[in-house]
């Protein structure tokens, strides 16, 4: 897409299919790449579609009939490499591949499965500030071949830990259980926020919103760094859980001896104190 407009209607496709079954080199003139000043067609100096998308734009503003999208680019590369396009043009992408990658589903599917979802760019000021207590960040960690998983959820200001076990899965009605059982009786005053990523295991984000009173916020796809607290710890949690481990064989008391163990670990970024410290000066506030 392109401003208002889009290039993806079947005819568009089709006169970048036509050109290119007649000339081999006729993808450079079609997308007017050997035109575009220093471009050094485009292509052939290998540049992305994506590249050669933005530069249209700009060397030909006025001109919609140049504006190709990098989908249409790659799909008419890829459905002419059948025909007989030449290996050296497909091999100036940088996957150097003769067949493109199907564009994966699971944007869409997680959008169906997770429904009306708030994003994180409609989260309150206050719980991107790490002054105010309550606002937490959560994930999961999962285990050899992703059979197993623990839940973790930290604390945004104290990088207070919470570690939940899922015996039974980390299906969508295992993973609400958890994480209920682990915020439903933090204090109102911290228990304001919890920021997920979209994966399907937060399918019922809603009941846990509802019967947990939490508000409950997702990060843009594929944006862990939006969780920057959960990440971090996560990787630190990878001392005590290497990758590979079956998380199904580890207890819920182990869990909560982990827990202790990284909440009462001094942190730089809390002036040495530690997350326990920390979260019982904000326990002590809402009192």
């Amino acid at each position: 897409m392109i401003g208002d407009h889009t290039d993806c209607s079947i005819t568009n496709l089709w006169r970048v299919s036509v050109y290119l079954s007649h000339n081999d080199n006729s993808i450079l003139s079609r997308l007017g790449v050997s035109t575009i000043p220093g471009a050094y067609h485009g292509l052939k100096k290998r540049w992305s579609p994506a590249e050669i998308h933005a530069r249209l734009i700009i060397d030909f503003p006025n001109d919609l009939e140049m504006r190709v999208s990098h989908e249409t680019i790659y799909t008419s590369l890829y459905l002419q490499a059948k025909g007989g396009l030449k290996k050296e043009l497909i091999s100036a992408l940088r996957s150097g591949r003769l067949r493109r990658r199907p564009r994966k589903r699971g944007e869409s599917a997680r959008r169906s499965i997770l429904g009306d979802i708030v994003p994180i760019s409609d989260r309150p000021p206050q719980a991107a500030d790490r002054a105010f207590p309550g606002h937490w960040e959560g994930d999961l960690i999962m285990g050899a071949f992703n059979r197993s998983a623990i839940v973790t959820v930290v604390e945004r200001r104290s990088r207070f830990l919470l570690l939940g076990d899922l015996p039974e899965g980390h299906d969508a009605q295992s993973v609400y259980e958890c994480l209920f059982e682990l915020t439903a009786d933090l204090p109102d005053l911290l228990r304001k926020s919890l920021t997920w990523d979209r994966g399907v295991e937060m399918a019922k984000w809603n009941d846990l919103q509802q019967n947990a009173d939490i508000d409950v916020y997702f990060c843009d796809p594929h944006s862990p760094w939006q969780r920057p607290s959960n990440e971090h710890m996560n990787r630190l949690l990878r001392q005590y859980f290497p990758k590979g481990t079956d998380l199904n064989l580890i207890s819920y008391d182990h869990l909560q001896f982990v827990a202790a163990e990284m909440n009462g670990r001094p942190r730089k970024v809390l002036g040495w104190k530690t997350p326990a410290e920390v979260y019982a000066e904000a326990v002590a506030m809402t009192g």
